[in-house]
């Protein structure tokens, strides 16, 4: 495992490809020194990621590993500091500053002659030790192989298996049915979830109607023709004669299987590749055969089952009561048995489980007959126990097989998320641009940095390292959250490899590395935020830092190299202020996240920091903004509390791609204007956080219309918008109702509490938005509104709002072609008038209406939706939402009503009643 070190490697490729450019390569001798530098890290770049391949290194290859990376962090650091020197006052004019320059230049060349003599001299001694050592002829210790412990899983017998029932039973109704030709079914799901145990548990369901079968397991390098001599083996007793020759097994395996039923298992498959090769044994006939696989990976889930995700199945963790059940049949043989006073302990113990059979077994396992002192150092040490305990061991093994099957970039983006406490919700956009931040994200021709950190993500997301929290309307995983257990394991590699150091409560400072890289602080009790004296001086080579539950004042001094900066204050801190003028002197950093409700003092200028790419304020309090902000060539993301007042000229951060909220009543008008030169941006959020005079907020609104309209014309580079109105009052925005051109390529257009008499006619034109959320003061009924939406092709989330109850029925036309992609309709009316006809919304998955129950009683008929037979039968999802106002014979009436019409129509929908957020009791609809 090298992926920490390998990484470090490519890092400080990518900075000396920059004193290899236009700008630095002209001093004298440079291109040629670094251009023979660039070679040897190479050379160990991919020595590196030969040993990373191999289970097990001796001390000899780790020590070297070990050097390499360090070497390298050491350099990088040496090429930070020559660059930030000679960039000093490049903002400056005029004759004295040429004067100046030149002079600096010919330092420069002195400087940087000694700077690469002293970086040639670590990169000789490291290549030294290569050679010495005799690294490139490495191999791995021949040692004991331990047993696969998958093997423990398939032989289990099933009295003893806990909450398997059900989804077994879920499995056995996909898997069987009344289709006669080869059907294959996919289990995914996270490594030790059980799905090894469940597929042998269907297997011995069904095997015996079938007239042959077999369970062969994969590994993560498999030999195709002995994995495939084994299925043959199992379904006819004999392997083939042609042993190794692929095509010859195949014939062998296809002759056997084509005339007879079979049920084939092919557990814990890891490429795609391998499977389209196993694949090709299995004939299609009409005899009912099945192919059952297991596997990780989602993508692989998906080719198995030919893009079909209704054959693949999701693994869930246990539920909290089959856990414990789990837990107390394998210690104790029943719940009747268990002493009261284990219960907290094993709550505690459970929960770092969450739901895992693999490692509520395994821990179950190690705590078996021991005394209760035991199970609470068990508690509070199971991070340390991964390391030495031989009970563990088969659990470990099997979760870092995961990781071992990780390319290299994403083993060090992986290794990151070991900076987050235990069951924290990471924001995929944190993460991404975090690992943008440190320079973990390759550049690919072509494409934005933005959108291949996310490929990482959603690689890791596909691969169970990380399992997803939120999504949005279109599938895409907005959060995650990291297994415990696997959280501990990746900060165990994260540690050997002083790629992340994270000091909590618990951790002893003299264990930690002389040069910490980055370090994440968990402090739980420490009043004031302040890291203990004898940590300090470890702190000045930090490129990450992260401050949980407390605060910490920084100074130049302690993070010259910091990259990232990452500050979240306990909410006891609200309103407490913070002192943060000491940043000013970090002048490598590239991602700053400041969150929840302090004071902050930042500094009245940012000096230096011309590397700033993201800057997230997550406050409440009153903010100023540094006054040159606007002066940061890089800035790419910024994100401010709304009622913030930004200096004027933002028209000069060409960077920027996210502009996160912008008060379009506290900005001047100048800075709305330059909105329009923002040729970069892709998502930008507005925000009216007070009432002013209506001729003031009408020119506001075409201010931003002729900006927007800028934007359209110069970039096309827009992707989503949001506005949003604070309460109580709407704001008219039928100013933008003559946008032209508008941004054709949104994905995202929010309008929240903005109000238009009618429905835009550009909207027709935006051909590739997936979200929109739109208020319109009536419907009249010619109104072409609808079948502008319905013509939108890619749109599949709808929030549709009417303010004043239509006197005719909102009509949703059906042709097959309508509202082809909406999944989500959202309609908000006093009364729900609509009718939907046949075909109207094909893929419709969840309908959500918003509604006022006021009269339900006397016109309950006429109020009730129709056409509800014609929503296709994939509607899996209603919620029914009240506002306030209405008595309670009418709730009741309107309850019982819709209750019954969806129940008719679609009864295996879940329907949900609920309350609504506002609380106005005046029934005036300009007040609600």
């Amino acid at each position: 495992m090298a992926s920490a070190s390998s990484g470090a490697i490519n890092s400080l490729l990518s900075k000396l490809a920059a004193l290899m450019g236009e700008e630095y390569g002209k001093l004298r001798g440079v291109r040629k020194e670094v251009a023979s530098l660039e070679d040897e890290l190479r050379s160990m770049r991919a020595l590196l990621e030969k040993l990373a391949a191999m289970d097990e290194l001796d001390g000899q290859a780790k020590e070297w590993r070990d050097q390499v990376r360090e070497m390298s962090y050491d350099i990088e650091d040496c090429i930070d500091d020559f660059l930030h020197q000679l960039d000093k006052n490049n903002g400056s004019n005029g004759f004295v500053h040429k004067t100046v320059k030149f002079l600096k230049e010919i330092r420069a060349r002195h400087q940087i002659g000694n700077s690469i003599q002293e970086i040639k001299n670590l990169v000789k001694e490291v290549s030294e030790r290569r050679m010495r050592y005799k690294i490139d002829e490495y191999t791995p210790n021949s040692r004991h192989v331990p047993v696969d412990p998958r093997v423990v899983a398939i032989y289990s017998e099933a009295a003893g298996l806990v909450g398997i029932d059900a989804p077994r039973d879920e499995l056995l109704k996909l898997l069987m049915g009344e289709e006669q030709g080869l059907k294959v079914v996919s289990i995914v799901g996270f490594g030790g979830v059980g799905k090894t145990t469940l597929a042998k548990e269907v297997y011995r369901k069904l095997e015996r109607k079938f007239d042959c079968g077999a369970f062969v397991s994969v590994s993560q390098k498999p030999d195709i023709p002995k994995l495939l001599n084994r299925i043959l083996l199992e379904v006819r007793g004999q392997c083939s004669v042609h042993n190794t020759n692929l095509d010859g097994i195949l014939n062998d395996i296809i002759n056997s299987l084509r005339d007879k039923r079979y049920f084939i298992v092919v557990d814990d498959l890891w490429d795609s590749f391998e499977w389209n090769i196993i694949r090709c044994a299995f004939p299609e006939n009409k005899y009912g055969s099945r192919v059952l696989t297991t596997t990780r990976i989602l993508s692989v889930a998906t080719t198995c089952c030919s893009n079909s995700q209704a054959y693949i199945y999701k693994m869930k963790s246990l539920t909290d009561q089959n856990s414990r059940n789990l837990f107390y049949s394998r210690i104790f043989g029943s719940h009747e048995a268990f002493p009261d006073k284990f219960e907290e302990v094993t709550t505690n113990i459970l929960k770092k489980c969450d739901g895992l059979p693999l490692a509520i077994i395994s821990i179950a396992s190690l705590l078996s007959g021991q005394p209760y002192i035991t199970w609470e150092y068990v508690n509070n040490s199971m991070r340390s126990m991964f390391e030495g305990n031989p009970t563990l061991g088969g659990m470990r093994q099997i979760l870092e097989l995961s990781y071992n099957n990780l390319p290299h970039h994403l083993k060090t983006c992986l290794l990151y998320v070991s900076m987050y406490p235990e069951d924290y919700i990471i924001k995929k956009n944190d993460l991404v641009r975090q690992w943008i931040a440190e320079g973990f994200v390759s550049k690919i021709s072509g494409l934005d940095v933005d959108d291949v950190a996310g490929s990482y993500f959603n690689e890791l997301i596909n691969r169970s390292m990380v399992q997803p929290i939120y999504t949005d309307y279109n599938d895409e995983v907005l959060s995650c959250s990291i297994h415990d257990i696997m959280l501990e394991i990746i900060r165990s590699k994260s540690a050997e490899e002083n790629f992340f150091s994270v000091i909590d409560d618990r951790t002893v400072a003299p264990g930690l590395h002389t040069k910490i890289r980055r370090v994440s602080f968990h402090y739980a009790d420490e009043e004031d935020g302040v890291i203990p004296a004898s940590n300090n001086r470890s702190l000045s080579q930090v490129r990450s830092a992260a401050f949980f539950k407390n605060s910490f004042r920084p100074s130049s001094l302690e993070f010259k190299y910091v990259r990232v900066l990452l500050l979240e204050f306990p909410r006891r801190w609200r309103g407490k202020r913070v002192d943060l003028t000491g940043i000013c002197g970090f002048s490598l950093l590239r991602y700053l996240k400041i969150s929840h409700d302090v004071k902050l003092v930042l500094p009245s200028q940012l000096g230096g920091m011309w590397h700033l790419e993201t800057i997230e304020l997550h406050t409440s309090e009153e903010l100023s903004i540094p006054s040159d902000i606007v002066s940061l060539p890089h800035l790419s993301q910024l994100f401010i509390p709304a009622n913030t007042v930004l200096p004027n000229g933002i028209g000069d951060l060409k960077s920027l791609r996210n502009l996160e909220w912008f008060d379009l009543i506290k900005n001047s008008m100048s800075n709305i204007e330059c909105l329009g030169e923002l040729t970069n941006l892709r998502d930008l959020k507005l925000d009216c956080s007070s009432s002013e005079p209506l001729e003031d907020v009408t020119s506001r609104i075409e201010a931003l219309r002729c900006s927007l309209e800028r934007l359209s014309r110069s970039s096309g580079s827009l992707r989503n918008i949001v506005l949003l109105k604070h309460f109580p009052s709407w704001l008219q925005v039928d100013g933008l109702s003559t946008l032209s051109p508008p941004p054709r390529h949104l994905w995202k257009l929010h309008l929240e509490r903005c109000l238009f008499s009618r429905i835009p006619s550009w909207i027709v034109q935006l051909r590739d938005l997936h979200s929109l959320k739109l208020t319109i003061r009536k419907a009249l009924p010619m109104d072409d509104g609808v079948t502008i939406l319905a013509c939108l092709p890619s749109l599949v989330h709808l929030d549709l709002r009417l303010l004043v109850c239509p006197v005719e029925r909102v009509i949703f036309s059906g042709t097959g072609m309508t509202f082809r992609a909406l999944k989500h309709l959202l309609f908000r009316c006093h009364k729900p008038f609509l009718d939907f006809k046949a075909c109207s919304m094909p893929r419709l998955q969840k309908l959500e209406l918003w509604l006022d129950a006021t009269g339900w009683e006397k016109c309950s008929g006429t109020c009730l939706p129709v056409g509800i037979d014609h929503l296709p039968a994939c509607l899996r999802e209603i919620h029914i939402n009240r506002d306030y106002g209405a008595d309670r014979r009418d709730i009741e009436t309107a309850k019982s009503a819709l209750s019954s019409l969806f129940a008719t129509y679609h009864p295996g929908a879940g329907l949900i009643f609920g309350g609504a957020p506002w609380n106005y009791p005046s029934n005036d609809p300009d007040q609600w």
